[in-house]
């Protein structure tokens, strides 16, 4: 039974070990993304009603183009952005670790 109880503690190791590096990719990528200005244009109405909205894949279709493969489903948008301006939209990496992303919703053709 010493010989199990050794491999169970090297597997627990592993397991440590594989979740600090999928952590500390995590905190890394974070930290890149804090940096990135997230601004998607949108058509408005004369009233600055948006003509459609802003969805997590709209979100993570943008990420990508700066090559962040992201999950949609990572992204915290209960239901879609439908207004202008700045909307905070967390974006859980890991269990740990949460980077709250600022995604600027802009008119279209707007000089910014």
């Amino acid at each position: 039974a010493a010989g199990n109880k050794k491999h169970v503690e090297r597997e627990r190791k592993i397991m440590e070990v594989r979740e600090a590096e999928e952590k500390g990719q995590a905190e890394a990528m974070a930290s890149r993304l804090a940096l990135i200005d997230i601004s998607i244009a949108r058509r408005v109405g004369e009233t600055d009603q948006l003509y459609g909205s802003v969805t997590a894949v709209d979100i993570a279709e943008f990420l990508k183009l700066k090559g962040f493969e992201i999950d949609r489903r990572k992204l915290i948008l209960p239901e879609p952005i439908k207004t202008l301006g700045d909307h905070k939209v967390p974006l859980k990496l890991h269990r740990e670790v949460t980077v709250p992303l600022t995604v600027k919703v802009v008119k279209e053709g707007a000089e910014a």
